[in-house]
């Protein structure tokens, strides 16, 4: 039995905090997990910035709600589906996730949440899990499934090595060249020849 666990943004849609980095005119929150590999960091260092210019979730939601995935993504998800089950595994949360989800037909997500205060500020978060993308891929495994993963970033590197294939997706040159031995794909026909051929 295969599972083809994939992540979400960079993968399918495009980054979320590089979006509203560019919405809100605050450049240093194109930071993502390509750049820091340390997510709660990365985390925390966000929500400071949020609180330091008056930002909540409700202005994060309105630049999602202008998102569209990646072209190509929905039918690439479609396809995979009908072959095989599909889990995307992020580090996202689901009061981000929940609009991309039904622009991409209702896939299965496992990820995190934020804990927001009344007045709509972004106050923390609380991980589903620590070191989620492997654990889970772990414990998919636990239970019979041979995983199939692919992602962009460094949180991504536990799951694409964890299981029987693994690919990187439009990743950055600096990951691709320190691990030469993923398999790296640019496009969704050359990940689903990738993948068809491990299923």
């Amino acid at each position: 039995m295969n599972i083809v666990c994939l992540d979400l943004e960079g993968v399918l849609v495009p980054e979320i905090w590089i979006a509203f980095a560019e919405a809100s005119g605050i450049p240093e929150l194109k930071r993502t997990t390509r750049d820091e590999p340390d997510y709660e960091k990365l985390m925390k260092w966000r929500i400071g910035i949020l609180k330091e210019h008056g930002l909540g979730l409700k202005e994060i939601q309105d630049t999602i709600a202008k998102i569209d995935p990646i072209p190509g993504a929905r039918e690439f998800l479609d396809e995979l589906r009908s072959m095989t089950q599909v889990i995307i595994i992020s580090d996202t949360f689901t009061q981000f996730a929940t609009p991309l989800m039904k622009k991409l037909g209702w896939p299965t997500i496992f990820c995190n949440s934020l804990e927001v205060a009344e007045s709509g500020e972004i106050t923390g978060f609380k991980m589903r899990i620590e070191n989620s993308k492997l654990t889970t891929v772990k414990a998919l495994q636990s239970i019979g499934y041979e995983t199939i993963a692919s992602g962009d970033s460094y949180n991504d590197l536990g799951m694409i090595m964890a299981g029987k294939a693994g690919f990187l997706f439009k990743s950055t040159e600096k990951i691709k060249a320190d691990h030469p031995e993923i398999p790296a794909y640019e496009t969704y026909e050359e990940l689903m020849a990738a993948i068809k051929n491990v299923l």
